[in-house]
């Protein structure tokens, strides 16, 4: 396991920079700031691929696209949450079946309730709804590929684990993780997960991942759908690797 900061959000040491919020203009100086540190070791003539989480993911994960000249998609995830506090992840659904919950007594008690309540049926519904709609590759695309899943900000974690479960299942090449801002803690609980992670800013105790940007709005869905149609008129569109007869190759 590999990975890398640029700036840390702690107290200054030799090996560490201490910086404020914001650190961006937007998603898209994000992104070309993750491609220039991503650069150094992403092989361009691989069979990589970008993996944006949608929404927000999308734009920093374009940017990169635009940069390295990778091939980029979606892969969807939706976040759990109480309605009676929508900003608080409890957990997350992803393809193939993965379902993840936040730990403590508290999250186990939510989760009983987003079953019986139904607020995870619904999100299931909205996660089979985006993947329609931002054309999420089928399996074949992403086995024995370099993944590179992208977002704007890792608070949680909820999402982006859900999402990297479902992904390994898919028996890739490699696995990496690229965000422009990550929890400190969180980023502990995600590196198992990932041959590599890359981060432009690691955060002690991360409340919102917007206040690092200058202007971070909510992306819609057309947004989404303009950004990968872009993308995928550039030169590396997306295509399906053929299975490998050979467990050598």
């Amino acid at each position: 396991m590999r990975w890398k900061c640029l700036f840390s959000s702690s107290l200054p040491s030799e090996s560490r920079m201490s910086v404020l919020p914001p650190l961006w203009l937007n998603r898209h100086q994000a992104g070309l700031a993750l491609a220039k540190a991503c650069a150094a070791w992403c092989d361009h003539d691989s069979d990589s691929l970008l993996l944006a989480l949608p929404r927000g993911g999308v734009a920093v994960a374009a940017a990169m696209a635009s940069l390295l000249r990778l091939p980029l998609a979606c892969w969807s995830v939706r976040k759990i949450a109480d309605p009676a506090m929508p900003e608080l992840a409890i957990g997350a659904v992803a393809a193939h079946g993965v379902v993840v919950w936040r730990n403590g007594d508290a999250a186990r008690r939510r989760a009983q309730a987003a079953q019986q309540q139904g607020w995870l049926e619904g999100e299931l519904q909205e996660l089979e709804r985006r993947r329609c709609l931002f054309g999420d590759p089928e399996d074949d695309q992403l086995r024995h590929r370099h993944l590179i899943v992208v977002d704007d900000g890792i608070a949680t974690g909820m999402t982006v684990k859900a999402a990297l479960l479902s992904l390994r299942s898919l028996a890739p090449a490699s696995l990496s993780l690229a965000v422009p801002v990550v929890d400190r803690s969180v980023a502990g609980e995600l590196e198992p997960l990932v041959d590599r992670l890359e981060v432009l800013a690691l955060v002690d105790n991360l409340r919102s991942v917007g206040l690092w940007y200058q202007h971070f709005e909510q992306l819609q869905d057309q947004q989404v759908l303009e950004l990968l149609h872009h993308q995928a008129c550039g030169p590396e569109p997306l295509r399906s690797v053929p299975l490998a007869t050979d467990p050598r190759a």
